[in-house]
C-alpha cells in the first residue's frame, strides 16, 4: 500500500512537471497556421500480451511559415489512431524562434495528455493506496483488545 502511494507520488509529481514544461512552452511560443502535408505511420505489426495486433498510429507531418518568412515542416510527437488530423488540414502550430525545429501543433493531445494521463494515475494509485492504509489502520483498531 505504501509502494502504491509511493508511485501515486511520483507519477503525481511527473504529471505536474510535464504541465509546466506544456505551460511554459505555451507562454515563450510564438504561433503561425500550419498545413498537415502527410501523415507518417508508426508502430504496429506487433503482437501484445493477449495476442492481438497493436495497430499502428499516424503522426501528422505540418508545413509552416515563421515569422521570418522561412519554412519548416515537423512531424507531431502525438500519434494516433485513427488519425487526429486529415492532409490539408490548417492547424494552429506553436513554436520558439530559437528553436524551431521544437515545434508543436497547439491541440489538447498535443499538449496536455501526458499531464493529463499521468497526473490521473497519479492521483489514483495515492487514492488506492491511502484508502487501503486507513482500511488497514482501522481494522487494526477494531482488532485490539481493550
Amino acid at each position: 500500500m505504501f509502494g502504491a502511494i509511493a508511485l501515486g507520488v511520483l507519477l503525481s509529481a511527473v504529471g505536474l512537471i510535464a504541465a509546466g514544461v506544456s505551460i511554459s512552452y505555451l507562454t515563450g511560443a510564438e504561433r503561425a497556421r500550419g498545413t498537415v502535408t502527410g501523415l507518417e505511420w508508426s508502430g504496429g505489426g506487433s503482437i501484445g500480451r493477449r495476442g492481438s495486433s497493436s495497430s499502428p498510429s499516424a503522426h501528422p507531418v505540418v508545413e509552416f511559415t515563421m515569422a521570418d518568412g522561412t519554412s519548416r515542416t515537423f512531424r507531431g510527437s502525438a500519434g494516433s489512431s485513427p488519425p487526429a488530423y486529415e492532409v490539408g488540414e490548417r492547424v494552429e502550430v506553436l513554436y520558439r524562434a530559437d528553436s524551431p525545429g521544437d515545434a508543436r501543433i497547439n491541440g489538447f493531445i498535443q499538449m496536455w495528455v501526458l499531464p493529463l494521463v499521468m497526473g490521473g494515475l497519479g492521483l489514483g494509485f495515492t487514492g488506492i493506496g491511502t484508502a487501503f492504509a486507513l482500511a488497514k489502520r482501522r481494522h487494526a483498531r477494531v482488532a485490539l483488545p481493550r
